[in-house]
């Protein structure tokens, strides 16, 4: 099993990254203020003006260390990375399957059922820990919600048509996120949450959501990567300049179990204020650069905490995940499983 190995995040606008032997070390205003070796790391992110050495990025590219620029607040902007890795066959074969519609919907179902699945999960989990403290008017709309989803579970393996399925599959959203506020433990107006919005996000919830939607897209591309595969070319999400379908489809599966998770804690147990997003006059809302460190934070050990996957029954860190369900892929468009084992948490 491949070992859980760490993601530098950087916040500090103009700090400097530089290689100093086998280590990466930061620096703030000429000061050092960390170090790391790289042989434990797995990715670099970059949040804003942060510079870095080339010998710092050739020797990420060299060691297959994604380093990666996003914006401050969490949108990819640009990666660097070495020579592509992976055998040139499996490429060529996720190609024609992506080009078979047979074949590439027998993949998106999994994907699709597993999200459902996840979804609904999250709602028994919300039913389980506080159902008795709930209204009753709460509790039926997501006793409804969760009876809904698990029908829909059932009924995504008779779907046989790409843009049915992309239509269950938005359907599902709309409920899940429709009783999202129900998750939602705090009386603070401010945490209002009036459904999934992005580019920008509208609320304090969904710039919570899409930074951390950001991290995962992160580490779902980078595990794709790894086992040879071309996050760019998926099977759920059409061809798109610019967008990598592949990792999107993977985290379909991972959203709730990760992401949402992540988001609904920081929310609940009060580590996450009003104060700390920022509301800009065109609607849009951000998270401020503290909360950005606080967010990390919980992000990283979230990571760290084992879970059983249900297809190999093994115990592993969520962090590993990503990189599981990635070589589970490929494994399968190898013709070494007949079916693509997405991810169900339980």
């Amino acid at each position: 099993m491949r070992k859980h190995l760490n993601t530098i995040y950087v916040t500090t606008e103009n700090a400097w990254l530089k290689k100093d032997g086998a280590n990466v070390v930061v620096e703030v205003e000429g000061k050092e203020r960390g170090r790391a070796p790289l042989h434990l790391l797995e990715g670099i992110m970059c949040f804003g003006h942060i510079g870095a050495s080339p010998a710092l990025l050739a020797a990420c590219a060299e060691a297959g260390i994604a380093f990666s620029y996003l914006s401050p607040y969490g949108r990819f902007l640009a990666r660097v990375e070495g020579p592509r890795s992976g055998n040139v066959l499996l490429r060529r074969t996720q190609y024609r399957v992506a080009d078979d519609p047979a074949r590439s919907i027998a993949i998106a179902r999994h994907v699709v059922a597993a999200k459902v699945a996840n979804q609904r999960t999250v709602v028994r989990r919300t039913l389980r820990d506080y159902g008795a403290s709930l209204p009753a008017e709460a509790t039926q709309a997501l006793q409804a919600a969760e009876a809904w989803l698990t029908d829909t579970t059932r009924r995504i393996v008779r779907v046989t048509d790409m843009e049915t399925l992309r239509g269950v599959e938005g359907e599902a959203a709309r409920v899940y996120f429709g009783v999202f506020p129900r998750f939602v433990r705090s009386d603070n107006p401010a945490f209002h949450f009036g459904g999934r919005s992005r580019r920008p996000p509208l609320d304090r919830v969904n710039a919570l959501l899409s930074f951390l939607y950001a991290l995962l897209g992160h580490d779902c591309r980078s595990a794709l990567e790894s086992v040879g595969l071309d996050p760019q070319v998926g099977f759920l999400h059409a061809d798109r300049p610019g967008r990598a379908s592949l990792a999107l489809d993977i985290m379909e599966e991972l959203r709730p179990v990760l992401a949402d998770r992540v988001a609904l804690s920081l929310i609940n147990r009060g580590q996450i204020r009003a104060e700390d997003f920022v509301c800009h006059e065109g609607g849009g809302v951000t998270l401020q650069d503290d909360a950005r460190k606080t967010v990390l934070t919980a992000w990283q050990e979230r990571k760290k905490k084992e879970v059983r996957h249900p297809f190999l029954n093994e115990s592993m860190t969520f962090g590993l995940v990503a990189h599981v369900q990635a070589l589970l892929l490929a494994r399968h468009l190898r013709g070494d499983l007949d079916a693509y084992p997405a991810f169900i948490w339980k």
